[in-house]
């Protein structure tokens, strides 16, 4: 398929020029750095991030060949939703469905697809449920494919206290607070996921303004109202929604890779194994790494990707 409406942005990021392009129901912005006729590989980003955690494996996967496509989700940076009565929805199948949506507005067919966080939860549900479009998956924390059914399930007192901020989020002055304190938030989840990882307020503020997305705060309350059923879906995503509450089996080539100090909540390796039926590997990245993989540690995660190419399940 051919790229339509592309049109470029006047803001350039530190690792390429940011574009535009209408994809499903929205108006992406998105860095597409390296050759186009390169292996394609998409990058997604998470809460409360942006594209320039990849702002150092961009380079290294360009100069290495690869076409690399880093799109902001939707409620951030210059991502819009082309329609006023867009439902401004979270929910994990809507994201998953944004990333096959810019697959198809750019021409790309098949991609090995990455990501941590939000991003490796969307990266799952494309690789479970479109593995015909997915040459390999790099999925940081594993595992992350959840249903509402799922977030019934009361936790361990320690385990819930890591969540506290999914609490706060499903009340009103949650929504508030987070509405009016969403830098002071996003610094707070940064230091807290990333306790070792020493970043200045440059590094801080160049993501942070990607907050100010008039959508934003409405996408993040709905995503985690939603995942504890606190908020409805919406109705063409219910089979969908059926089919991710039945943890499907990832058959595509996967790594999956975590920091040694990831400060978020996340499940052990051990416990999500058996969920990837197809070659698969595990690593951990030591060194004091935290939740932000691809940012605290480039090297290892632009590795994760070069590797599944060179075991052949990237072309």
């Amino acid at each position: 398929m051919a790229a339509t409406n592309v049109t470029h942005a006047s803001r350039t990021g530190s690792f390429g020029r940011v574009v535009q392009i209408e994809a499903g129901v929205l108006d992406v912005g998105y860095v597409d750095a390296g050759p186009t006729d390169g292996p394609a590989v998409v990058l997604l980003h998470g809460w409360p991030y942006d594209i320039h955690s990849y702002a150092e494996v961009t380079p290294r996967l360009a100069v290495a060949g690869y076409r690399v496509i880093v799109p902001y989700l939707r409620g951030h940076g210059t991502t819009r939703f082309l329609s006023e009565a867009t439902v401004r929805n979270g929910e994990q199948a809507a994201l998953a469905l944004d990333t096959l949506a810019l697959m198809d507005a750019l021409g790309i067919e098949r991609a090995i697809v990455a990501g941590f966080d939000w991003g490796a939860r969307s990266a799952d549900i494309v690789a479970a449920l479109w593995p015909e479009r997915v040459t390999g998956l790099v999925s940081v924390s594993g595992y992350l494919i959840g249903s509402q059914q799922a977030g019934k399930v009361p936790l361990p007192p320690q385990a819930e206290l890591q969540w506290w901020y999914q609490y706060y989020f499903a009340t009103e002055r949650g929504r508030a607070g987070y509405d009016r304190y969403r830098r002071e938030f996003a610094k707070l989840i940064w230091r807290t996921a990333s306790p070792h990882w020493n970043f200045d307020d440059a590094t801080f503020e160049r993501s942070a303004a990607s907050f100010d997305n008039p959508d934003h705060v409405a996408v993040v309350i709905h995503n985690y109202r939603w995942r504890l059923g606190l908020a409805e879906g919406e109705p063409e995503h219910i089979d969908l929604e059926k089919r991710l509450a039945e943890a499907p089996m990832i058959r595509v080539p996967t790594i999956t890779l975590e920091g040694d100090a990831n400060g978020a909540p996340h499940p052990e390796p051990s416990d999500y194994a058996a969920r990837f039926s197809g070659p698969y590997s595990h690593r951990t990245i030591e060194g004091g790494i935290g939740h932000n993989l691809p940012q605290e540690a480039p090297e290892a995660f632009a590795g994760a990707i070069r590797e599944l190419e060179r075991q052949g399940h990237g072309r």
